[in-house]
């Protein structure tokens, strides 16, 4: 499904009293006048396929003219040194706009292009012109002669109507996202090869991204997390600085990003090659929490289903370890295995890694599950050295597993199946082709970290 096709589905939500102004992202500076590289808003992206920045658009459900663009304008000097611009004209002739302007013309040119409806919807979740949208909206009532008709328009977030749409993906975007699971997939094998004992977390970083270009996977879709060891207890660690050591086990938390759609993988395995027997235990248990979950995915089971089946799975098999002590429903309606597991056990997943849409229905239960979600399923187990009262031999030792699963008519695919995941596969894969290039560090010890 296009862009087109999206703003036209959205059309047929609405009726020819309603407008949607959708707001892009801006260019951000990293330093002076160089900027980072440019993630354009997902909503704007998935109604409009534009990837410049500072770009609105306005759409009319049943006008003649239903698509509007505001951008930014041609400018030779500026394309010379940060690249080319579509422009207003480009904006009609490549993205299909029926009308496209400069957006410096927006505060002038957008109120009127309003017309008489009365209700507008607004996407702008950085709140980059809510203030101005308010100006907008009620410009034509301010400036009309004291006789003449007044629009009293209402103003609201177009989210809930817009998110919910992004949570059922066309085959368009599952095609999308599994080619973006795919290159994460071979990016994690890329990766699994060249752990060793030795290797900098920075330089299997850089080999995941490698590899992701090798599938035309243009960015990657959150900072990689490459955390050996104790590292792996920070749920969102990407410092990537470190050097693994022997008897670790290395959690690598990545993913691709293909035409805007997400990936989210994570693989945990040990750093020599081999599993200790704590390390394994832990490591099973987490693995078989993640397939008891994945069994959960069928359309009409409630979301919640998911993660209740792996707190289950995950607290039964910390009784039967020791870390934990009691009776098991007893501990699940204390929430005793939360200070080992800590998180939930997934998201929605599309043109954002956690995509948009509600949990819970309007009642507050559990949304049930559809075909065409996709979603992740991440279930862990981490034990910090600071865990006095468990047995040593358990501390230090953090596993995650994360796979992405595509709800069917029937059930459930395993997107990320192909990513090595059962310990007989990492075991054979881990080491196979370390890298042999050492990392060269300053002499100076005022340069070193």
């Amino acid at each position: 499904m296009t862009p087109q096709q999206h703003r036209e589905r959205l059309s047929q939500l609405l009726d020819s009293n309603s407008a949607v102004i959708v707001v892009g992202s801006p260019q951000r500076t990293r330093s002076k006048n160089q900027p980072y590289r440019f993630t354009q808003n997902k909503d704007f992206l998935y109604l409009t396929g534009f990837h410049e920045p500072d770009a609105v658009a306005l759409i009319r459900p049943g006008h003649a003219q239903p698509y509007v663009v505001f951008c930014r304008a041609k400018d030779p000097a500026m394309e010379t040194s940060f690249g080319a611009r579509l422009g207003p004209e480009g904006a009609v002739a490549e993205l299909g706009a029926d009308l496209a302007f400069p957006i410096e013309q927006i505060d002038e040119q957008l109120p009127a292009l309003l017309e008489d409806r009365q209700r507008v919807l607004l996407g702008d979740e950085e709140n980059r012109f809510t203030v101005q949208a308010w100006q907008w909206i009620n410009q034509q009532r301010h400036s009309v002669r004291f006789d003449d008709r007044r629009h009293f328009r209402s103003l609201e977030p177009l989210a809930g109507l817009l998110h919910e749409m992004r949570v059922i993906k066309t085959d368009a975007e599952i095609a999308a996202i599994r080619h973006a699971v795919d290159a994460a997939c071979d990016a994690h094998r890329v990766v699994m090869a060249n752990t060793a004992p030795g290797v900098n977390e920075r330089q299997l970083s850089m080999a995941f991204n490698a590899a992701l270009a090798n599938w035309d996977c243009d960015t990657d879709p959150y900072p990689n997390i490459v955390a050996g060891g104790p590292r792996a207890m920070c749920l969102h660690y990407d410092e990537n600085d470190k050097v693994l050591e022997d008897g670790q086990v290395l959690l690598i938390d990545a993913g691709a990003e293909f035409r805007g759609y997400a990936s989210d993988i994570t693989r945990t395995y040990p750093v020599s090659g081999r599993f200790s027997e704590p390390q394994r235990q832990l490591y099973q248990l987490v693995l078989a929490s993640l397939d008891a979950a994945i069994d959960e995915v069928v359309p009409g089971a409630p979301w919640g289903n998911i993660y209740e089946r792996a707190c289950r799975v995950l607290t039964e098999g910390l009784v039967e370890l020791g870390i934990l002590h009691g009776d098991i429903d007893t501990l699940l309606a204390e929430q005793a295995h939360k200070r080992f597991t800590v998180h939930k056990t997934g998201h929605y997943m599309g043109l954002d890694v956690h995509d948009v849409g509600q949990y819970r229905q309007p009642n507050g239960d559990w949304r049930p599950l559809q075909p065409g979600m996709v979603l992740t399923i991440e279930p862990g187990i981490y034990i910090p050295d600071s865990a006095d009262d468990v047995d040593p031999r358990w501390r230090g030792i953090a596993v995650r597993i994360e796979d992405d699963i595509l709800v069917t008519h029937t059930g459930a695919e395993n997107l990320s199946a192909a990513a090595p995941r059962t310990v007989a596969e990492l075991e054979a894969l881990v080491g196979s082709a370390p890298i042999t290039r050492s990392v060269h560090v300053p002499s100076d010890p005022a340069l070193c970290r």
